[in-house]
């Protein structure tokens, strides 16, 4: 009953951390309401285009740090890998579902990062390099994204050995990006997603 207690604690912990809202807060101090212009999304991609890179970088760093910390926590108090593996899952849930923003929220990539850094360093810093190369070639952010995170299981896999938790990690973070990405995807089949790059009209 206490392991329970304290993988809900940290799943709740989680989840705040997860919540905070980067983007928006980001955005909101240039007086602009993130989810009121480009693609409504308060992740980095979307400030890049509203607002420029500063603003994007700012997200960039801390998005990542949201559930760096929310996995360093449990392990540094020794939890279980099944309580690290659910504190991370329940971060990015936060950031992309956000009970303070209508359960609305980013699209959990550089989070997802985050957490995953703590748990495997290299399958993570593998997973960013296939999705970088992915944006450079196609200069599709969104494509890059699904292909990164696509990737994290099957180089988790790969690695051989491995806690059955960080699997489920890895399967749970990458179908919750293609889930988020849904409406990319349709626009990317039909031609009509924004390259990196392309901007979106100016905030009023």
């Amino acid at each position: 009953m206490l392991d329970i207690t304290l993988t809900l604690l940290f799943m709740v912990v989680g989840y705040l951390l997860g919540t905070i809202p980067t983007g928006y807060l980001v955005a909101r101090l240039r007086g602009v309401n993130i989810q009121e212009v480009g693609s409504g999304n308060i992740g980095a991609t979307n400030v890049l285009r509203t607002l420029g890179w500063l603003p994007a970088a700012l997200v960039m760093v801390f998005d990542p740090l949201k559930g760096a910390l929310a996995t360093l926590l449990p392990t540094l108090l020794g939890a279980s890998n099944w309580t690290v593996a659910l504190a991370g899952l329940a971060a990015v849930v936060g950031n992309s579902f956000n009970v303070f923003l209508r359960l609305r929220g980013g699209k959990g990539i550089a989070t997802s990062i985050g957490v995953f850094v703590v748990v495997d360093p290299l399958t993570s810093l593998l997973c960013v390099l296939v999705g970088l190369f992915t944006i450079l070639v196609s200069r599709y952010v969104s494509l890059g994204s699904i292909v990164g995170m696509f990737s994290l299981p099957l180089f988790v896999i790969a690695g051989g050995n491995f806690p059955v938790s960080h699997l489920f990690l890895a399967v749970c973070l990458s179908a919750l990006t293609i889930f988020r990405h849904r409406d990319n995807v349709k626009r990317l089949l039909a031609g009509t997603e924004r390259r990196l790059g392309q901007k979106v009209a100016p905030p009023s």
